[in-house]
């Protein structure tokens, strides 16, 4: 009969020792007296009770050894089978079935030590499935295999923490989650016993940490995605360390979340999570403990001095306040739930109008979605797998774009420069900007899509807006508000001095601001224009191939009315103060990379305004550049996009462009056809930009 290992150890030194333990089958010595019912003390000193069928023990009986082992159950050809019990010395005991001589069917083990287990064996070990309760209070349900937990299984903690998930030769292994009796979780990889691979650590607030894990903390790669809401006081994260439990970091009053603890008993390991922020502040000397960190990327944008940033931060009593609520919480849980998905290869379907989802988020909270302050809302995604794709091709990290849009700091709304009564919300760090749009502008996005995508794969270098997401909130009860995520060309440690809106036309193509009134926020447009760029050739000559590239997009996908918003930067206070600007000029701690479009070094070459009455439409149609010169050259930096990329030419614009044409030069107004509007549009950029002699 089998010695099974639960005697007085733990299931970890089964593990640990693979070799079986001696063997005693349940086969009495041979008794040469055949009768039907004997008790008898046998010549070895063992002594058996009970029936027998010629000289073998067959039916019920019990047999005593002289160790002090015994069995009490059925008989069949003098071996135990069938139903029967069988104990040790030390108190152990099995009750269950036996198949010629072991332990072979169900049965309850009881250990010495108070520990259970019942379910199925084979050859005496644990074979099958089987619940274990240990002494220690903690428990086990699932498969097991040769007497150690093997395939899928749930293992239960004493303090309440749980496992489900595969197991391999008696250790967590495969994939599986571990959930904490606080209700923090892992969901992931599990190699011997710890995380290896990839990997989720969910908080129950719905924060996350998605990456790649290991035993070495420099193996540990991934990103961290809040869910606190703004208005909940929280630290700001800016990043995320992870490491092994250090005791300075204690003393030093680090802030941590334990996760789980190598050293304590088995299950029970702990991991690191830091406050990046808090770290630099409390270890300004640069030690780190040997920890490696993962955080996020530097802010792009920095103010110094008196600069002014567009726009009003949206805080609690603002009209819009419960709006920004809500569409920071959509675009948490759309791209948080992304980030657990594998990125597959896009496929037609993902492309489809009809691949849009909608989400309810109640005040508090669901399955899949947290609690929240505003009132309950719905969410809608269009095409999230198309724009997950274009966030990775635009080099926008995950966890960057949900911190940046839905951290800790407000965004900030603007109002519209245009006349379409869109709102625009800027983040903090002028990265991302968010516009509301018409449901005409969607359905454009959503049916050009494909080109879109197929366009920007193409050209790394193109000027047409960058789309990182397209969605709907709609408030119980409320309008549904349609919006669009974008890239902010103007996104830059550099101040930006003036800015530009020029689409080529001239009919009221001019501010309605007083000279006075002008600042570096007001968006200037083709009349108020008074420089020529000049370029370096290579720039130049690449800047209009790419320019021309665009713009036969836009015409084969029926698209006008687009501009070129365009950003100035004066180098130097000479500059600034010849032209009236501010003397505090913000430049860069660190020289940054050019692009077609940004930070591009350029001479700017002053020319004289004209009002509008006295602009002329030039023989190309349009606005004619003014050329007299006022002989000022100034070292400018530039960074300019394609915007507004989402109207048509529908019947609406026909209507308008009929209307205007009676009234003014038909060559003059924005509404305009496609190909005439693209010419047009080039010519003016041509005249705009010229190539440095």
């Amino acid at each position: 009969m089998t010695s099974p290992l639960e005697l007085g150890e733990k299931d970890r030194d089964e593990i640990k020792h693979r070799g079986r333990a001696p063997s005693r089958r349940v086969t009495p010595t041979t008794i040469a007296h055949p009768t039907v019912f004997v008790k008898k003390a046998l010549p070895n000193g063992d002594v058996y009770c009970g029936r027998f069928s010629g000289n073998i023990p067959q039916g019920d009986g019990k047999y005593l050894w002289t160790d002090g082992c015994m069995y009490e159950g059925e008989w069949r050809r003098g071996k135990a089978a069938g139903k029967g019990k069988f104990s040790w010395p030390s108190g152990a005991t099995f009750e269950g079935e036996f198949k010629s001589g072991r332990m072979e069917g169900t049965g309850t083990f009881t250990g010495p030590d108070g520990s259970t287990y019942r379910g199925s064996w084979a050859a005496d070990r644990k074979h099958g499935f089987g619940q274990k309760r240990y002494a220690n209070g903690d428990f086990y349900e699932g498969s097991w295999r040769r007497n150690v937990q093997q395939g899928q299984g749930r293992y239960v903690w004493r303090n309440g923490n749980e496992y489900i998930g595969e197991w391999k030769n008696g250790v967590i292994s495969g994939r599986g989650v571990l959930i904490w009796a606080n209700g923090n979780r892992y969901d992931g990889h599990w190699e011997n016993g710890v995380p290896k691979g990839s990997g989720v650590f969910t908080w129950t607030d719905g924060s996350c940490y998605v990456g790649t894990w290991g035993k070495d903390p420099r193996s540990l790669n991934g990103t961290f995605y809040p869910a606190a809401a703004p208005s909940e006081k929280r630290s700001s994260v800016d990043g995320v360390v992870l490491g092994r439990r250090s005791s300075g970091a204690v003393d030093k009053g680090f802030p941590r979340i334990c996760i789980w603890d190598s050293d304590g008993e088995a299950g029970d390991i702990t991991c690191d999570i830091i406050d990046a922020l808090e770290a630099s502040m409390l270890y300004r000397d640069g030690s780190s403990f040997g920890r490696a960190s993962i955080g996020r990327k530097s802010p792009c944008c920095f103010t110094t001095g008196v600069a002014k940033k567009p726009g009003q931060t949206i805080s609690k009593g603002h009209k819009n306040y419960n709006l920004m609520l809500n569409l920071q919480l959509g675009i948490r849980y759309s791209v948080g739930k992304l980030a657990l998905m594998e990125l597959k290869e896009l496929r037609p379907l993902d492309f489809d109008p009809s691949e849009k989802f909608w989400t309810r988020f109640p005040p508090e909270g669901s399955k899949i979605t947290p609690p929240h302050q505003s009132a309950e809302f719905r969410w809608k995604d269009y095409c999230p797998m198309v724009f997950r794709h274009l966030r990775k091709l635009f080099s926008v990290d995950p966890a960057d774009y949900m911190m940046t849009i839905c951290g800790n700091d407000a965004l900030r709304e603007l109002s519209s420069p245009g006349k379409s009564g869109s709102f625009f919300y800027l983040t903090q760090d002028d990265r991302f900007m968010i516009k509301t749009v018409k449901k005409s502008e969607v359905k454009v996005l959503i049916r050009m899509l494909p080109s879109y995508y197929q366009h920007v794969c193409l050209y790394e270098n193109t000027l047409v807006t960058k789309f990182y997401g397209v969605h709907c909130v709609k408030p119980i009860g409320g309008q549904k508000v349609r919006f669009i995520v974008m890239g902010n060309f103007f996104c830059s440690e550099y101040r930006i001095h003036r800015r530009f809106d020029l689409k080529g036309s001239s009919y009221g193509r001019t501010t309605d601001k007083a000279e006075e009134e002008i600042d570096d926020t007001t968006i200037l447009k083709d009349l108020d224009l008074n420089f020529v760029f000049r370029l370096h050739k290579s720039w130049f000559q690449e800047l209009l191939g790419q320019i021309d590239r665009d713009c036969e997009f836009l015409e084969a996908e029926r698209i006008m009315d687009y501009s070129l918003l365009v950003g100035v930067h004066f180098r130097d206070d000479d500059s600034a103060s010849k032209i009236g600007l501010s003397h505090t000029v913000c430049s860069p701690s660190k020289k940054p990379v050019m692009h077609l479009g940004e930070n591009m070094p350029a001479m700017a070459e002053q020319v004289l305004r004209r009002s509008e009455s006295e602009s002329t439409p030039s023989s190309r149609g349009g606005f004619r550049t003014p050329s007299t010169r006022k002989g000022e050259d100034y070292e400018v930096i530039l960074f300019f996009g394609i915007i507004d990329i989402l109207q048509d030419y529908d019947i609406c614009k026909k209507l308008e462009h009929a209307y205007k044409s009676l009234q003014v030069d038909p060559t003059s107004i924005s509404a305009v056809d496609p190909k005439l509007y693209s010419k047009r549009f080039r010519d003016f950029i041509a005249r705009i930009f010229v190539e440095e002699e």
